[in-house]
């Protein structure tokens, strides 16, 4: 988990910001779409939806641009219906793949995720193949020098268990703060009223068990997949049990 997070905070700054800053848009709205149909569109009864908009908000999107997205999953306004859809598969070195998609046509997306797995090493598996290897969680980051300074660890740590989390984990420059999927927005609301600046926070699928990617060859196999997985407009995210120790890592990204 920890090397794939990792890696996912390089690419996005090391990315193309109007075109990073577009594919965002276009998949958080999906989201936000998904989350209010399914939950309506009352944020204080549909936590899914209250997490959606404050990710969109976190990523600039404007809030009317928000609320027409709510709007055309709850039937105010026409517009396409999108629809969950998840795949799994192994990456080059057995490393085990999740993909979470929202499409509005499953024949098409599931004919790409397939040959982005086959074109990139990797191999598409039937439902359940890799599912049992993950498990549905909030996380959030707080970084250890913006974001947790009025606390100290023990401090921040009783806080965050106090509010319902399950468990902190240090992540380098940052603590990732884990809970339940539905109190991720209340741990984040008790840890910004204590002054604790929060730098992300998102539903995940966090892995039971990782694969060492000790080798620079290996960690490119496995970063290829997942960066072609991840460039799709359909897919939402992927996740995968991979680690990479940093000197890889560096080597990888420099």
């Amino acid at each position: 988990m920890s090397g794939h997070s990792k890696w996912a905070t390089i690419k996005h700054q090391k990315g193309a910001k109007d075109k990073v800053r577009a594919k965002v848009f276009a998949k958080v709205l999906r989201q936000v779409e998904v989350a209010a149909r399914e939950g309506g569109a009352d944020m204080t009864a549909n936590a899914s939806l209250r997490t959606m908009y404050t990710k969109a908000r976190e990523a600039s999107v404007p809030t009317d641009t928000i609320e027409r997205a709510i709007k055309r999953a709850t039937g105010g306004l026409e517009g396409v219906r999108y629809e969950p859809v998840n795949y799994e598969g192994y990456a080059p070195c057995g490393v085990a793949v999740y993909v979470e998609t929202l499409t509005d046509n499953r024949n098409r997306t599931g004919a790409d995720v397939r040959a982005i797995f086959s074109k990139n090493g990797g191999s598409h598996a039937e439902p359940g193949a890799v599912a049992w290897q993950f498990e549905r969680k909030g996380s959030m980051l707080v970084s250890k020098t913006d974001g947790a300074d009025v606390l100290d660890d023990d401090e921040l740590m009783m806080l965050a268990l106090e509010a319902g989390a399950e468990d902190l984990v240090d992540q380098g420059d940052s603590w990732q703060v884990i809970t339940p999927p539905t109190d991720l927005a209340r741990v984040r609301t008790v840890l910004e009223e204590a002054g604790v600046k929060v730098s992300e926070a998102d539903l995940t699928m966090l892995a039971s068990s990782t694969i060492a990617l000790d080798s620079e060859v290996d960690a490119r196999k496995v970063l290829r997949l997942v960066d072609a997985l991840e460039d799709h407009d359909d897919v939402q995210a992927v996740f995968a049990n991979f680690d990479i120790p940093d000197a890889v890592l560096d080597a990888v990204t420099a």
